[in-house]
């Protein structure tokens, strides 16, 4: 598996545009193109941010990847994304205006067909089939853009996790309730990402986010730009530039365990991995380990009983909270509502999944952390 890594200081076109092109390069990803096929890309537009905040994929990366097939020979280049909220021309215009990818230019066209289709998957799959965003349907080459950052519930976001965003607006929390377990959750992720299987996956880590991400957390840049065919075992490795372990990832885990991720396999191209990365810090819903200390055949009534006596919530600062409805237009359980412009919170019923404190653009929603 062939990891490139190439060193970009700062949101700058002339300094991502070579690294862009050095990596496709060297991934030699010229051959895999033909005149006249669909070229999707998948950014992370998780919700309307501005560029410079390190929550969606930088616009200036896009770009670069957008130019650089226009020069192959490329021209229907789509940008694809299904955000948090509603699947809608007006709110995905909305997202593509904030997170700066109206201002690519013509070398893309920003998707404003919001259907979806359903995909059946493989035979043995907990997930008999997936409904996803057209554009990926129809793609004959995808292309996955993602932003590393961390992740109130799986604790990483990078190239398995960018995928979700495949899954049409408001479908995206049903699945949080299908599968609320992290287990199955994850189970879930890795089934998306082989059915969806993108031929490149290019992860945006020129800006990071630590603590409580997707949206919530705060900048640790690594200055860092990865490119890889090969999205389990990236994963993997880039887990490990933030300090965590992979395999306490667990959608990492269950990739290395069905075989997907390699790391023995790893082979880096390009710059060496920076000296003195420091780690980042994981998000407040996060708890302790404490498994490890217990004898194996007391393990699984100790975490069943754990997870519910240690188990997390998110919480709503009221000075913060704007009464938007973001959070209860983005709960699974139905068990938010806004009163009196404020939002509030019924503990009953409450999956821990986050989705409200990803989805609040005030940070109002914190995570009251598990002992």
């Amino acid at each position: 598996m062939i990891q490139t890594l190439k060193t970009v200081k700062e949101y700058k076109e002339s300094l991502i545009a070579p690294a862009i092109r050095e990596m496709l390069d060297a991934l030699d990803i010229t051959r895999d193109l033909k005149p006249g096929m669909k070229v999707v890309i998948k950014p992370n537009l998780v919700m309307a941010k501005k560029p410079e905040a390190p929550v969606t994929t930088h616009p200036l990366v896009v770009k670069a990847v957008a130019e650089w097939l226009r020069e192959q020979g490329i021209e229907d280049i789509t940008l694809a994304e299904s955000s948090g909220g509603p699947y809608t021309p007006e709110h995905m215009k909305r997202i593509y205006h904030v997170c700066g990818m109206d201002t690519i230019g013509d070398s893309i066209h920003l998707n404003e067909d919001c259907s979806a289709e359903t995909v059946n998957t493989r035979e043995g799959f907990a997930n008999h089939s997936f409904h996803l965003i057209t554009p990926i349907v129809k793609a004959d080459y995808i292309i996955n853009i993602c932003k590393l950052k961390t992740h109130a519930m799986t604790g990483y976001s990078g190239g398995i996790k960018n995928l979700f965003g495949t899954i049409p607006g408001l479908e995206k929390p049903q699945m949080h309730y299908r599968w609320p377990e992290i287990e199955d959750f994850s189970r879930m992720l890795v089934e998306l990402a082989e059915t969806v299987n993108p031929n490149l996956t290019i992860i945006d880590a020129i800006d990071a986010m630590e603590g409580n991400g997707p949206t919530g957390g705060t900048s640790h840049p690594l200055n860092l730009l990865l490119a890889s065919r090969d999205i389990w075992t990236q994963d993997y490795f880039a887990a490990g530039l933030m300090g965590l372990d992979p395999m306490e990832i667990v959608m990492i885990r269950q990739a290395v365990e069905k075989g997907l991720a390699k790391p023995d396999e790893l082979k880096i191209v390009g710059d060496p991995v920076p000296e003195g990365l420091t780690s980042f810090k994981k998000p407040d819903s996060i708890s302790l380990d404490f498994t490890g200390n217990v004898p194996g055949f007391l393990r699984k009534p100790f975490v069943f009983v754990a997870s519910r006596l240690l188990k997390s919530y998110p919480q709503v600062n009221p000075k913060l909270c704007v009464g938007c409805g973001k959070c209860a237009e983005s709960c699974p359980a139905g068990i938010i509502r806004i009163e009196n412009k404020k939002a509030k919170f019924r503990k009953k019923g409450c999956i821990s999944c986050f989705c409200c404190q990803e989805m609040c653009p005030k940070k109002a929603i914190y995570v009251r952390k598990a002992l």
